[in-house]
């Protein structure tokens, strides 16, 4: 059964952010807020929780997940940034923006793409979030909480917990969640590229 913790959606309770950095530690799977929408993390090492996740997704093996970060520091250890794309991506975070960049040697094999070598990166603009991720000390592995079937995600926490209590360790709830996953802009090319279109304002990179 998921542990629920209702925290405030602008001043969210430190012990409630402490016990679910705890959970997410000792390798379980939460779902949490975000600037998009609900979304579903595990540590960067968890192993088991990744395929827990594929499975509650129904993902398949070439899925981009998304390591979200709490600051650029945490970022730029993960993928490699030139001068152009360092200067794009700090211009448009923290934001509702996913970024394929071309992975480092931090990444695990097993969350790049399996041909590019790339990954998802992002910084949310999400108080909750960035409080959790800032406990947690490292960044998450993370996909938005469309759950296989469904057109939109998740979005209320209640919710997240009748469908998910036994396949997740922790729902941290906020409020009404959104219902548009970010927009994702593919900077492995020359040229950036728009994949899909989200909750992020995509002009910028049109």
């Amino acid at each position: 059964m998921a542990m629920y913790l209702e925290v405030h959606p602008e001043n969210p309770q430190p012990r409630a952010i402490s016990q679910a950095a705890e959970i997410v530690r000792d390798g379980g799977v939460i779902a949490y807020p975000t600037d998009s929408c609900y979304a579903l993390g595990c540590r960067l090492g968890n192993r088991a929780g990744l395929d827990r996740i594929r499975t509650i997704r129904a993902l398949g093996a070439d899925h981009h997940f998304t390591l979200v970060c709490d600051d650029f520091a945490q970022l730029g250890q993960l993928v490699y940034l030139n001068n152009t794309v360092f200067r794009a991506i700090k211009a448009a975070t923290p934001g509702s923006y996913t970024f394929i960049v071309r992975a480092t040697d931090e990444v695990p094999r097993r969350l790049q793409h399996p041909r590019k070598r790339t990954v998802g990166v992002r910084i949310p603009d999400h108080i909750v979030a960035r409080a959790l991720l800032a406990e947690l000390g490292e960044p998450m592995v993370s996909s938005s909480l469309q759950l296989p079937g469904q057109t939109v995600p998740l979005t209320q926490g209640w919710e997240i917990k009748e469908q998910l209590d036994n396949v997740i360790d922790v729902v941290l709830d906020s409020g009404q969640g959104g219902t548009e996953p970010t927009t994702v802009i593919d900077f492995s090319r020359d040229q950036p590229e728009i994949v899909r279109k989200g909750a992020g304002d995509p002009s910028r990179f049109e």
